[in-house]
């Protein structure tokens, strides 16, 4: 067949990139074209994301790649979840969007479940409640406070929506994107009409709910003549990057799949199993688990842990102090070297979850409070954060098991965390289990997938899939058993020091 071009663009919490894929019929190359910064601004005491520089390199993308490929076929946008904005009844942004770790988020909280409580919310939904940073939380302080962006708003857009709305005119809430809101009842894929009533939600704000890989329009006359291109189509993929990132895991094994544990490993960290239908029981409300919506119907049985995000805070004042120059793979010459299982810390500890001027000291500080010896230098406090997430992961993993009633024998990780290959040895080592590791990328091969079957170059998931694994380089990490005893005294240990 006839090659074929399609443009991915993704938006991450700290970062985005724009990427065309190649595509052949059987497999797919996948050349980035654009990448950038999303660094969150203060100002008058909120955080805010600049969500008009990211358009402005959503349109950078866009140019970057007509001007390299005349045949683009269709694009796809895909971004974090939760953070939502309005536009008025003539079409217009009223706001910038805050940003979801923004402090007011978790002062409204305790205020929210007085009017519902977590366990309703959660047997309503069945959704992932993230206290202070679901879509919800904020929802409802705009509307106590009266902002002015909630009394004029006419339609709530989710962060993708709100970017496909700007190329196409046209308004919807993509289904993935929307199950982070917390609004929605994934068992009947439906907006919640009682949490509307118990609120006083507007029915009207919300728009129809999509489904991935539907074609949302072409790029409107505006777009067109201000970058001077030809139309192109607009397909909505799985919007939430979870969501797409599991999508695109290369898994053809039915038997593999149902057995293995999923980890996207980012500045969050999800664990997640697929499922037909969401589980909504009392036993994965009281582990902390719950559902999110995927693609063609599935489910994920998941549960955020804080992945990266640590890590990513103490390089930006590890920069300051080290040069630009400093590297992430300095970071990996560093830490295999430091004194090994030194201190224990939980890493979702709300603490930790917040902005920081100096992520460094807050864990030095932790450690302190906590009576644990306190990590001295840079290698020592990325071995300590890389130890303690995978203690956290393998926590989960036995959680996981009760829930679903099976014994997971194997685990795939992609994600920037899949390029460590000394955290998925060690993940290998303390769980026991083997570990398949990449692509790093499964966010944009999902956002492929999907619109290679609005293309009608696939006709399901399944087909993607095996796409994804014809297309991909997977490394595979067999447990070492001379390690394991070490790992799980040292596992004991840190459970201890949670349960304490």
């Amino acid at each position: 067949m006839a090659v074929k071009r399609f443009l991915i663009f993704d938006f991450g919490a700290s970062n985005g990139r724009a990427s065309v894929a190649r595509f052949d019929g059987n497999k797919f190359e996948i050349e980035t074209i654009h990448r950038f910064e999303n660094i969150p601004v203060y100002a008058t005491e909120i955080l805010y994301w600049d969500v008009l520089r990211l358009y402005n390199d959503l349109k950078i993308g866009i140019l970057k790649a007509t001007s390299k490929y005349k045949d683009i076929i269709s694009l796809g946008i895909d971004t974090w979840g939760v953070d939502f904005g309005f536009i008025d009844k003539n079409g217009k942004l009223i706001s910038n969007l805050e940003h979801y770790r923004d402090k007011r988020r978790f002062e409204i909280t305790e205020n929210f479940f007085k009017v519902i409580s977590r366990k309703e919310l959660f047997n309503l939904t069945g959704g992932l409640i993230l206290p202070g940073i679901s879509s919800i939380f904020h929802l409802y302080d705009l509307k106590i406070r009266k902002a002015t962006q909630y009394t004029n708003a006419y339609k709530f857009l989710m962060l993708p929506d709100l970017f496909n709305y700007f190329l196409t005119g046209n308004t919807f809430n993509e289904y993935t994107e929307a199950t982070t809101s917390i609004m929605v009842n994934q068992a009947k894929r439906r907006w919640e009409d009682r949490i509307f009533e118990k609120i006083g939600f507007p029915k009207e704000l919300f728009c129809e709910l999509i489904e991935p890989g539907t074609v949302v329009g072409i790029l409107q006359k505006n777009v067109i003549e201000e970058l001077n291109i030809n139309p192109i189509k607009v397909v909505a993929p799985a919007t939430h990057d979870t969501a797409s990132a599991i999508a695109g895991f290369p898994i053809v094994d039915k038997k593999v799949k149902e057995n293995t544990l999923l980890v996207s490993l980012g500045t969050w960290g999800i664990i997640i199993q697929e499922t037909s239908k969401p589980i909504i029981n009392d036993l994965v409300y009281e582990l902390g688990f719950a559902n999110e919506g995927g693609v063609e119907g599935l489910n994920m049985l998941a549960i955020n842990i804080t992945g990266l995000w640590i890590i990513q805070q103490c390089m930006i004042q590890w920069r300051k102090e080290m040069g630009e120059n400093f590297d992430w793979k300095d970071i990996d010459n560093l830490y295999p070297k430091a004194q090994e299982f030194k201190s224990y810390i939980d890493v979702d500890d709300q603490i930790f979850s917040q902005v920081s001027t100096d992520m460094r000291q807050t864990i030095i500080n932790y450690c302190r409070d906590k009576n644990q010896n306190i990590p001295e230098n840079i290698g020592q406090i990325a071995r300590t954060l890389y130890e303690n997430l995978i203690f956290k992961i393998k926590s989960k993993i036995n959680a996981m098991e009760r829930i679903v009633n099976n014994k997971i024998d194997s685990i795939h990780i992609v994600g920037g965390g899949s390029r460590n290959k000394l955290f998925c040895q060690w993940l290998a080592d303390s769980t026991g289990l083997k570990v398949a590791s990449g692509p790093a990328e499964t966010t944009s091969i999902g956002n492929l997938l999907m619109q290679l079957k609005a293309e009608g170059e696939i006709n399901s998931l399944e087909e993607g899939r095996q796409i994804s694994y014809n297309s991909s380089e997977i490394l595979i990490y067999e447990p070492n058993d001379s390690m394991r005893q070490t790992w799980e005294s040292h596992y004991e240990k840190y459970m201890k020091f949670i349960s304490s």
